[in-house]
């Protein structure tokens, strides 16, 4: 290439760079003039008013202009008391735009936190202007905001209609659909707060929560499962999922989910209170009674009424100390029919037990032998009954009816609880012995298994 074309290329290079340079400094300079110059004109025109005001604090012509700086700058406390003043004149002065007035006071009573105040002003403005977009959003959030959420429901909507385009409004929606307990409804919501932002993890917590409401907790758990290490709604998911698979028997995975839910620090209290809560109960199903019992005085020292805390750190205790007591409650149906088996051996040590059935129900375990003496034979019925709490009459009515069925001349009702004094009433003068928890552990302390 030619040495003079070579420099004039260069030279053209040069030349372009400082002009665009020179713009955009003059640019800049430009709107930084237009800044100042609004700036002077914002500070003029709020003169302007301070002084009408000075004469007339009432003065329409000083609060509007005042009202529209301090407004569209979100100075929400100053614009508040002069929105206050124009809504109250604008009935009786045609020169105040009473829709503005209404609705600006509204807006800034929501963003002040003021709600009732925010919801009798922008129902006001919605007598006015029913299906604007602005009137029904607000409204509906100061409903929301106020947890009136069955009234912002019908807000959103409209705000919906009058501006689809909007965005944020259907998590709104959504979410007082989800408060109202109106689960099914919420769901298309999430959705569509979904689309318009695939990382609102409160949108896709909430849904979530919704789907287990409704029945899906299939789909939930996997929404549960990918948000168990956020920083805000992991702990929250740990729960949800937690009791999801607790639910669902797989009381490994539960515990899984739970401890990495205390790992959560930032947690509110309550939250880690019902975590530790559930994972104790998941501990004692898996037969972990120590650390459920540790887990237990955790909350106790932070709430020491909390549920049946103290009940269970009680009961537990005990079972710790008693290891047969512990398989009658808590163990698989194999080892606590094999428990009860002995308990009627050792009852009846030295003589010859004969098992004729065993029909074992979700709340007891019915036993059937026959029993052999140097003195006597008879045919004895045995009912186990799985619980820590209160057996009532109902209960040994039932039981004494099935004896005369199977014909059994004598019948003990067991229980690791105790009995009414109506159902020990209902005893006397029937073939029939009621065996309390005390009498139970004696018997099983003496039981090798």
């Amino acid at each position: 290439m030619d040495s003079g074309i070579f420099s004039y290329l260069i030279s053209g290079v040069v030349v372009i760079a400082v002009v665009s340079v020179l713009v955009l400094f003059m640019g800049r300079k430009k709107n930084s003039s237009s800044e100042k110059r609004s700036s002077k004109n914002q500070s003029q025109v709020i003169r302007d008013a301070n002084r009408k005001l000075a004469k007339d604090p009432n003065d329409p012509a000083g609060l509007i202009p005042l009202g529209d700086i301090y407004f569209a700058n979100k100075l929400w406390d100053k614009a508040y008391p002069v929105y206050d003043k124009l809504s109250k004149f604008s009935m009786d002065n045609p020169s105040i735009d009473a829709l503005t007035s209404w609705l600006r006071l509204g807006i800034c009573a929501v963003m002040l936190k003021k709600n009732p105040e925010g919801i009798a002003a922008l129902t006001s403005a919605y007598k006015i202007d029913p299906h604007g977009f602005e009137v029904n959003y607000y409204l509906g959030k100061a409903c929301f905001d106020s947890e009136q959420y069955e009234k912002a429901i019908p807000c959103f909507k409209k705000a919906i209609v009058a501006r689809p385009e909007a965005e944020g409004v259907y998590l709104l929606l959504g979410q007082s659909m989800y408060k109202s307990h109106k689960f099914r409804d919420s769901l298309p919501c999430f959705r569509k707060a979904l689309d318009e932002d695939p990382s609102n993890k409160e949108a896709l917590f909430d849904m979530a929560d919704a789907m287990t409401e409704e029945g899906h907790g299939e789909k939930a758990i996997k929404v549960f499962m990918h948000l168990r290490p956020d920083p805000v709604y992991g702990a929250r998911s740990c729960l949800a999922a937690g009791l999801f698979h607790s639910k669902t028997g797989d009381l490994e995975s539960a515990i899984q989910d739970y401890e990495i839910g205390l790992k959560h620090e930032s947690a509110p209290v309550q939250t880690k209170l019902e975590i530790s809560y559930n994972l104790a109960r998941c501990y004692f199903g898996v037969s972990n009674i120590a650390k459920g019992v540790a887990l237990l005085k955790s909350i106790r020292n932070i709430n020491e009424n909390y549920k049946d805390v103290n009940a269970l750190i009680t009961r537990y205790q005990e079972l710790s100390q008693n290891k047969n007591l512990q398989i009658y409650l808590s163990s698989n149906s194999s080892d606590f029919v094999t428990l009860c088996r002995k308990f009627i051996a050792k009852k009846y040590s030295g003589s010859s037990v004969k098992i004729q059935s065993i029909d074992v129900d979700q709340l007891f375990t019915d036993i059937l032998a026959e029993i052999y003496t140097p003195k006597w034979e008879d045919v004895v019925l045995f009912r186990f009954f799985r619980t820590s709490s209160v057996t009532g009459e109902m209960y040994v009515r039932d039981f004494h009816g099935h004896m005369q069925d199977v014909k059994a001349a004598r019948g003990f009702c067991i229980s690791a609880g105790t009995f009414t004094a109506e159902a020990h009433k209902y005893t006397e003068g029937r073939p029939l012995d009621l065996i309390e928890k005390n009498d139970l552990s004696k018997v099983l302390k003496q039981i090798s298994i």
